[in-house]
């Protein structure tokens, strides 16, 4: 009996008569709390008030219905479909178990979220699929408690095993590829494969946010994305510039508009679109007695990583160049070898000279120039 905290405001519970009082009190200092919950025991004891009705518990399908699933629509739908699309199809997972939808929250153990995942797995689904549900699931419950219908959630313990999206296409099988992909099929692929960007984030790419007269060869600057770290700015490929000036020449030179633009509702290349051609386009390497392993079109990014890191990129400039938000994420794609290491520990032990007595002079203090990169910014916002 007493305070807790939950999130960052404290709760208080103790019995009186034989029911179980527990109330937050919407503060986030323990002295105020233990003066509520004194002050309530004491108005009780007195019959000053008496039991407060409690809000009727909902249940986890008519909390996801009329909570979380109007909410992840108005939050994600615009900036980041992918992510919308996710919480459907997470949250439709849900609904179809009726022994944790129909379960009130403040009912769920972790022992319903394990027969959950028991019941995913049932149905002959791979491990990352079942995770993806499961991270909904978890989701859902950590904003029940941050909403404050419950005070605490269960623990929701993913599946080990997942396997992930580690395939590299090499520079064969690239060109193998690319010599029968149709278009836009081909020119998106390059793209990727040169900027590594995520597809949802190239089908969305508008001229706006391109600029050939900045930098070597131009500069793409990425708006919105999965995450909050999405938005970047990357340098283009002689590759990428011929790809998209070409296109943008052939589309009369429009100043906004979208770079992939397609008779869909949304006026884009949608993904449905693009996964029938690149399903196509290993059907005709079969035909021509040259067929490739499959990949799916997320690999052209991954690839586009792997390479960088193979270059010497450190982790925090790839990090930043693949819109990461944590750089444990990068860290999949370096993977420095022994020459590396011995190089840069070698580095490490170089006496370091002053500058002065390196250059015989006093280094210049000449201030740079305006960062070409933060001139595109401004002007497109």
């Amino acid at each position: 009996m007493g305070i807790f905290k939950r999130g960052t405001t404290y709760w208080y519970h103790f019995w009186f008569s034989g029911q179980h009082i527990q109330e937050s009190t919407k503060q986030g200092n323990p002295r105020l709390a233990r003066n509520m919950e004194a002050a309530h025991r004491t108005a009780l004891a007195k019959g000053e008030v008496g039991f407060r009705e409690k809000k009727p518990m909902p249940t986890l399908a008519e909390f996801c219905q009329k909570r979380i699933e109007p909410w992840a629509k108005a939050t994600f739908e615009q900036p980041s479909r992918k992510t919308w699309l996710w919480y459907r199809t997470g949250l439709r997972s849900i609904y179809t178990y009726l022994p944790l939808a129909a379960k009130r929250i403040d009912q769920i153990t972790g022992e319903h979220v394990a027969d959950f995942a028991a019941h995913r797995q049932a149905q002959g689904l791979q491990v990352a699929s079942v995770n993806s549900s499961l991270q909904v699931l978890r989701r859902c419950l950590r904003l029940a408690v941050e909403w404050g219908i419950v005070p605490a959630a269960p623990r929701v313990k993913l599946l080990r095993g997942a396997t992930r999206r580690e395939r590299v296409v090499s520079a064969d099988e690239e060109a193998r590829y690319l010599s029968v992909a149709p278009e836009p099929l081909a020119s998106i692929a390059m793209v990727l494969l040169d900027t590594g960007l995520r597809p949802e984030e190239c089908f969305r790419l508008r001229w706006e946010s391109i600029n050939f007269s900045s930098g070597k060869h131009g500069l793409l600057l990425v708006t919105c994305g999965k995450t909050a770290a999405a938005r970047r700015v990357l340098p283009l490929t002689p590759r990428v510039r011929f790809i998209l000036e070409s296109r943008w020449n052939g589309a009369g030179k429009p100043d906004s508009g979208w770079v992939w633009s397609a008779p869909t509702a949304s006026g884009h290349a949608e993904p449905s679109t693009i996964r029938k051609q690149h399903a196509n386009t290993f059907t005709a390497l079969e035909k021509n007695k040259t067929p490739l392993r499959p990949f799916v079109l997320y690999s052209l990014r991954h690839t586009f990583l792997t390479r960088l890191g193979e270059s010497g990129c450190n982790v925090w400039t790839l990090a930043r160049i693949a819109g990461h938000s944590s750089i444990s994420m990068s860290a999949r794609y370096v993977h420095p070898g022994d020459e590396a290491v011995l190089s840069a520990m070698s580095r490490l032990q170089e006496p370091i000279l002053p500058a002065s007595k390196a250059q015989g002079k006093e280094p210049s203090a000449a201030p740079l120039p305006p960062s070409t990169v933060a001139k595109f910014v401004a002007a497109t916002e």
